[in-house]
């Protein structure tokens, strides 16, 4: 595989995508673990990265994307890997169950629809951020914890899964416009009106600084009513760090419009995710204590 390849699937960039999954353990952490590791590994090792290269391919990217700031030159051989990424996870996927690998599927197909030039939801703005919220969100909680408990459909209508799955859209719906705050030169050269876009730079961040009180405010109420107030204040606390970046970078770009480039949106993405990480991570440890 060539270099380029590797790069363009962007493996570490999953890491950014780990607090859904993580998130959908926590609520229910007690499961077998090749069903937990699988689960793990089908998403983040093939189904993004898979997805990663195959938007890569027909984005054609020149300057920087989300996870790496400068992107080489891509091949014929990057959108055979995803391909194969992409039957792996499915094939995996079927072992554990039928309804688990249609996710998978489903999934994949929306997030190729995002880049190919027959449909190109990148060129839609409330589409696309809609897709992009809701698929990420709350299609991969479900996914996610589907796959890691070996669930199927029937299993998923109760309100203290819905409401979690519910939440981590709001979070994506705030947080997507963020990742696209950078790239609005090279997505106007190519025709792409992003959410972000339309919003404005300075719009941007007021969007998703709108959507991040409101999640917040979901996530406080969904923690009092199935955990505890403790366990709300300790959610604020964690994310505490995030605002204050956020909040600081936001006073910069006021300054200088300059500011809102890919260094500090990575940054933000990585210490976002990191408490996020974090606090989804040691929830479902404290659960899994209180249960030996």
């Amino acid at each position: 595989m060539k270099r380029a390849t590797l790069l363009h699937l962007r493996i570490p960039f999953s890491f950014f995508l780990l607090p859904v999954f993580l998130f959908a353990w926590s609520i229910k952490p007690y499961t077998e673990w090749w069903l937990l590791v699988s689960t793990f590994v089908i998403l983040h090792f093939l189904l993004y990265p898979a997805s990663n290269g195959y938007n890569s391919y027909f984005d054609k990217d020149e300057e920087s994307i989300g996870g790496l700031k400068h992107p080489p030159k891509v091949s014929l051989e990057l959108y055979r890997v995803a391909l194969i990424m992409d039957v792996l996870a499915l094939v995996w996927g079927l072992l554990i169950n039928w309804e688990f690998a249609l996710m998978l599927f489903v999934y994949g197909m929306v997030s190729k629809a995002y880049s190919h030039p027959s449909v190109r939801l990148k060129k839609m703005p409330y589409i696309g951020w809609l897709a992009a919220g809701i698929f990420q969100g709350y299609f991969t909680f479900l996914m996610a914890y589907m796959g890691m408990h070996d669930e199927g459909w029937n299993a998923l209508g109760g309100w203290e899964i819905q409401i979690p799955a519910i939440l981590s859209t709001v979070l994506l719906f705030g947080s997507y416009p963020m990742t696209q705050v950078y790239q609005h030169e090279e997505d106007g050269r190519r025709g792409d009106e992003t959410i972000s876009r339309k919003l404005g730079i300075l719009g941007t961040f007021h969007f998703t600084a709108a959507a991040f009180a409101v999640a917040s405010g979901g996530f406080v109420y969904y923690f009092v009513q199935y955990y505890t107030w403790t366990t709300a204040f300790i959610f604020l606390g964690v994310l505490t760090p995030v605002l204050i970046f956020f909040t600081n970078w936001y006073f910069k770009v006021r300054q200088n419009v300059q500011k809102a480039d890919f260094t500090h949106t990575m940054q933000l993405n990585l210490l976002s995710s990191l408490m996020f990480n974090l606090f989804f991570s040691g929830m479902a440890a404290f659960s899994l204590l209180r249960l030996t």
